[in-house]
């Protein structure tokens, strides 16, 4: 049994004891695994912020081994308890997700009792170390990627602020320290994780997550953070967030900052697209934090991994969402009928259909191609570039047809098409919130 097969039975085990699997038709799903062996303008203060205190205290930090790949055979084919971890992330957000995405994207908010349902999946604990009380047994980007893929399916919006935290715990696994992760995961390994986000992205044109404009300076023991953060998600419910900003005589750096510092504050950020999500501005003034925050110890490197895999992540939510617009366009061509006969027998609206089938394959390649490379421990930047430029004009592109496919029903708001359209367009654009 590999030990992502264990990772597998770990989580939908524990899964399966949690009696909400019931109410969101999760049961059968969960069973498959373990049957085959595997798995409005205002400014206010940010959310009141728990104590996070360290549970005990760490040698050294935990970090979860890759899960490897990249053998001989070029073969991306989910295994089982991935495929399996997949179709229950995939039920989940058809049924549950999909429903409650029109109200949250009008809405700028995603529901709470929503994200109390996703919380209790247990895929923040995924990735978080057992011996950190988390069920990760190995790293593995592809699993990832294929719950990013198959949660956005639902709506891109709700996964984003669903998958929000998880970015921090993340962040916390590869690069925090023993006392960052002794201080944190804990409670991010608990049955009600708290609300967290990453924090990269923003207000600026043609913005560059290597020219910060949010500035940290070193002042006695500790550092001053300055600026403003755009399109964070959960801002005004989050506890924690991992905040980028240029360190004064070292670069673009990572810094954990909770809540309840003085100077924090968010703002409203209304957006064409991810409303759903709940993103806001978040506003940092002179925010203090102490030199135990820093995260990779600033390091160059830490941080260029920290913006591929967001971009990545990115990648699959944008896979997902393409997924979304292609499955509901299918049926509707074959059902909606002109002249006699359905508009699927223009040749023009078939082959339409065909380039949206085959970018959306080209998007998930390059997606899966990419983490793959991540879980070998190869070089994956330009396996990152590709898939990010591909989705981003690709996904934007299957979007902009679903919407002239469903003529003058790709206008209007009974149809969830323009709203996926929207959410797509975000993929070329954001460049943080999310890690894979």
């Amino acid at each position: 049994m590999t030990s992502l097969t264990r990772l597998g039975l770990r989580s939908l085990s524990r899964m399966a004891a949690n009696p909400q699997l019931d109410k969101l038709n999760l049961r059968k799903p969960t069973e498959k695994v373990l049957y085959h062996g595997t798995k409005a303008g205002f400014k206010t203060v940010t959310a009141a912020n728990r104590a996070f205190k360290a549970v005990k205290n760490l040698g050294s930090p935990q970090r979860l081994p890759k899960s490897g790949g990249g053998g001989d055979l070029f073969d991306l084919t989910p295994g089982d308890d991935q495929s399996a971890l997949q179709d229950a992330a995939r039920t989940f957000a058809m049924e549950q997700l999909r429903p409650a995405a029109s109200a949250a994207d009008t809405a700028y908010a995603a529901p709470d009792a929503l994200l109390a349902q996703c919380a209790e999946l247990g895929f923040t604990a995924l990735g978080i170390p057992e011996s950190l009380g988390g069920m990760g047994a190995e790293r593995s980007a592809v699993t990832n990627a294929l719950i990013a893929e198959a949660m956005a399916e639902g709506d891109m919006g709700l996964a984003f602020a669903a998958l929000a935290p998880s970015a921090v715990s993340t962040a916390l696994v590869l690069w925090g320290n023993a006392d960052q992760q002794a201080r944190y995961l804990a409670d991010f390994a608990g049955d009600k994780p708290p609300a967290a986000a990453l924090a990269v992205q923003e207000p600026v044109a043609l913005f560059d997550p290597f020219a910060l404009q949010t500035r940290a300076t070193r002042s006695g023991g500790g550092f001053v953070l300055s600026g403003v953060k755009a399109m964070v998600p959960l801002a005004k419910s989050a506890e924690l967030f991992v905040v980028a900003a240029h360190l004064e005589g070292t670069g673009p750096a990572l810094f954990l900052v909770e809540s309840s510092s003085k100077g924090l504050s968010v703002e409203e950020d209304r957006s064409m697209g991810l409303r759903a999500a709940g993103a806001a501005r978040l506003r940092l003034e002179s925010v203090s934090v102490p030199a135990g925050n820093l995260l990779g110890e600033g390091s160059a490197a830490v941080y260029e991994e920290c913006i591929q895999l967001s971009r990545l992540a990115w990648c699959a939510l944008g896979t997902g969402c393409a997924k979304a617009v292609l499955d509901y366009i299918v049926p509707y061509v074959n059902e909606r009928e002109a002249f006699g006969e359905p508009i699927s027998h223009r040749q023009s609206v078939a082959f339409a259909v065909s380039n949206m089938a085959i970018e959306l394959g080209g998007m998930r390649l390059l997606t899966w191609r990419a983490a793959s490379l991540i879980d070998a421990d190869q070089e994956f930047g330009q396996a990152v570039a590709l898939a990010r430029r591909l989705c981003a004009d690709k996904g934007m592109q299957i979007g902009s047809d679903g919407v002239q496919l469903l003529g003058g029903h790709g206008f209007v708001k009974e149809h969830p098409v323009e709203r996926w359209y929207r959410d797509l367009r975000a993929v070329g654009v954001m460049e943080g919130g999310l890690l894979l």
